[in-house]
Formats: C-alpha cells, sequence, structure tokens
C-alpha cells in the first residue's frame, strides 16, 4: 500500500514539474500574433480561392499584415473588403477596375469535330491526347467542364458546349484561367462590351476549315478603328482595354460578325 501511494504521489510531482516548465517554455517561446493579421483574416470571405496569389485567406491576412501584400488584392471581397483591410493596417487604398473572366471562343456547334470524343469529362486529358483533343481547332474550348468545377462562386457553366462566365457571379479569383489547359480564358474589365471571342493563332485559311466563326486576321477591325484599342497578334484581334471606347466600329466591320458589342451605337455603319 505504501508503495501505491509513493508512486502516486512520485507521478503527481513530476507532472506538476512538467508542467511548470511547459509552462515557462510556452512563455519564453511564444510566437507574437500580429492583432492587425487576426483583424484582417476575420473579414475576408474565407473563399480561398487563392486569386490574391497566396495560399489561402491565412496567408494573404499574414502578407498584408507584414506588408508584403497590398490591402486590394482580394478578388472574392472586392473593393468593401479591400477598403476596411485599408482601415485596419492605416493605409489608402487605391481604387482598381473590377476584373471578370472571359471565355475567348465560341465553339458550340461552330467548332469542327475530327471525330466524337469518348474518355474522362476533363479538358486536360482530352488536350493531352495525340490529336490534342476533339476540335479541328487547336485553340478552341474543349467543353469538359474543367473550369465549371474549379469555380469557387459557380460563375461559369457550358452552354452548348462551350464554357460561359456569368459576371454577375464572377469574383475575378482566376482560378478558371488557372485550370484551362488552352489558356483561351483572360481577365476582362467588368461590363466591357466590346470582346473577340475567339483565341485561334492558326491562319485565316486553316481558321475557316476548323470554325465557321473564328478570327481569320483580316485587319478590317483594326484599319477601322478610331481608337487604335484593336490589332491583329499571332492572327487573332486582341482589344486593349485602355484605349477601348466601346465605340461599335470594330463590331460592324468585322465579316465574320465575330466581335461582340451589345447595344453599341457604332460610330459608322458597315461597309
Amino acid at each position: 500500500m505504501t508503495t501505491v501511494i509513493l508512486a502516486v504521489v512520485v507521478l503527481g510531482v513530476l507532472g506538476l514539474a512538467f508542467g511548470a516548465v511547459l509552462g515557462v517554455a510556452s512563455k519564453v517561446f511564444a510566437v507574437e500574433v500580429d492583432q492587425r493579421e487576426s483583424a484582417i483574416k476575420e473579414i475576408l470571405p474565407g473563399a480561398n480561392c487563392g486569386g490574391c496569389g497566396y495560399p489561402g485567406c491565412g496567408g494573404y491576412a499574414a502578407a498584408v499584415a507584414k506588408g508584403e501584400a497590398a490591402p486590394n488584392c482580394c478578388a472574392a471581397g472586392g473593393a468593401a473588403v479591400a477598403a476596411q483591410i485599408a482601415e485596419i493596417m492605416g493605409m489608402k487604398v487605391e481604387a482598381t477596375q473590377r476584373q471578370v473572366a472571359y471565355v475567348r471562343c465560341t465553339g458550340g456547334g461552330k467548332a469542327h469535330l475530327k471525330y466524337d470524343y469518348v474518355g474522362l469529362d476533363d479538358c486536360l486529358a482530352a488536350a493531352r491526347l495525340p490529336a490534342g483533343g476533339p476540335l479541328d481547332c487547336q485553340f478552341g474550348c474543349l467543353g469538359m467542364g474543367s473550369c465549371v468545377k474549379a469555380c469557387p462562386f459557380d460563375a461559369i457553366h457550358l452552354v452548348d458546349g462551350v464554357a460561359q462566365v456569368d459576371e454577375e457571379a464572377c469574383k475575378g479569383c482566376k482560378a478558371c484561367v488557372a485550370t484551362c489547359p488552352r489558356s483561351i480564358i483572360t481577365m476582362v474589365p467588368y461590363g466591357q462590351q466590346v470582346k473577340v471571342p475567339c483565341s485561334s493563332k492558326s491562319k485565316g485559311a486553316d481558321t475557316r476549315k476548323a470554325c465557321d466563326n473564328g478570327c481569320i486576321g483580316c485587319k478590317l477591325c483594326e484599319k477601322n478603328c478610331p481608337a487604335d484599342a484593336i490589332h491583329v497578334v499571332d492572327n487573332v484581334a486582341v482589344i486593349d482595354y485602355s484605349k477601348c471606347t466601346a465605340c461599335g466600329t470594330c463590331v460592324t466591320k468585322c465579316p465574320r460578325k465575330l466581335i461582340t458589342g451589345k447595344d453599341l451605337a457604332p460610330a459608322e455603319s458597315a461597309g
């Protein structure tokens, strides 16, 4: 009986000793937490989408608190969250134009097929096939929905076999941009009406064979743009949105009726 009591006493003393050591160690080796980091993390939306360029909301909050990131990098939070972060950091936040994803392809029934695809519903899997996928166009949307699965905001869906972005739902996180194996999803200013839904870098004759609606690089849009905002680069028209005035001239001049421009008032009629 004495032995049992002694053992209990010894264990109790050892427990107290180790507890004291751990208590002292926790204070000596404690890592000081920046209260601003906690406050920033608290107001972030928690999407962990990676659009800010950091590993989740926690990583971004830590970077901001250290002065390594700007307060307006949270795509999901937008201007409202940026303003709150700036207030916590005692900074002024610069206004930025909202960016949304855009799929530069009309695809669907306009793109010609080499064969019927039977396999995984995954764009990367289809793109890795020896023939580069079922489309004749090597720059078209494969329509397997990898971008749809990657979007954390349900802002992109397949419509008639091609991915389309819901601008109102899109937060500009770029998850779809990173997922697309053909790099045909880009970022454009929110509300921008004039767009070129084509990414084909093939020459005009080859584009005609592959798609009924692809850009043929004729340069009529480039020659007629009064703002010098659209140029043919690598056989496809590309818009410089810092110059574009949405006048609609390129829309009317495009012989393929490819360039979109909803509700525009053209500067001149097609001719």
